[in-house]
């Protein structure tokens, strides 16, 4: 019986060699087909564009800031503005503390023998707003002094005191119309009705102060 010869080891070799160069080739074939098939799907489908953080968003479009208003919007049905009517005006309110400053004014700095000095009072508003201050014979004051004594107030013998409350714009300044005379005579509450009262001795030095109930002047300098 005739023994198969078995292939020799050059021919194997060869074998080998063939099969893994066709394994090769199908595995690249399959490579470039699987390549191609998807780069047409992704042309086609355009998976991306499903993508979260890709997707175009709405166009931001930039308005700008409103502008302040001067007047309240709303307020009214037609929902315009409810403008103030230019005819009224805030009220002013009581003068604050240290808006008012008090200056005495006299009609002369030395007086005769037969003189009487005039006295007037000026009122000026330091303040940055208008205001009201009280310059009726209720709060106001003349004094008349020599040293520390006071030989007359205008306030011992007022007759039917009242309040007269004025509006003092800001920054400006007013005086009383009508001069308050002093009689060169002292002064009590208890004398007003006196027929004679202490005259003011002559050649003496005297001092003027005015005052609005708790605001004071400084003291003007007079002789007699």
């Amino acid at each position: 019986m005739a023994q198969k010869r078995r292939p020799s080891k050059k021919v194997m070799y060869r074998r080998r060699r063939l099969a893994v160069g066709l394994i090769t080739l199908i595995l690249v074939a399959a490579v470039v087909v699987g390549v191609v098939f998807g780069v047409r799907w992704l042309v086609a489908e355009k998976p991306w564009e499903n993508l979260p953080f890709l997707k175009p968003g709405p166009a931001v479009v930039k308005t700008p800031d409103p502008l302040p208003t001067i007047f309240p919007s709303g307020g009214t049905n037609d929902g315009s503005a409810s403008e103030p009517d230019p005819s009224e005006s805030p009220t002013p309110e009581a003068c604050a503390a240290g808006a008012i400053e008090l200056e005495a004014i006299l009609d002369k700095t030395a007086y005769g023998a037969d003189e009487q000095p005039q006295l007037t009072m000026k009122v000026t508003n330091v303040g940055s707003v208008d205001c009201l201050v009280n310059v009726g014979t209720a709060a106001q004051s003349f004094e008349v002094s020599s040293g520390v004594d006071v030989w007359w107030r205008s306030s011992d013998c007022a007759v039917d005191p009242t309040d007269q409350w004025s509006t003092i714009k800001a920054g400006q300044s007013a005086e009383t119309e009508t001069p308050v005379v002093w009689d060169r005579t002292r002064s009590y509450p208890d004398t007003c009705d006196a027929e004679e009262r202490p005259a003011a001795p002559t050649g003496a030095t005297y001092n003027l102060t005015v005052k609005l109930d708790e605001i004071a002047s400084p003291e003007k300098s007079f002789t007699l």
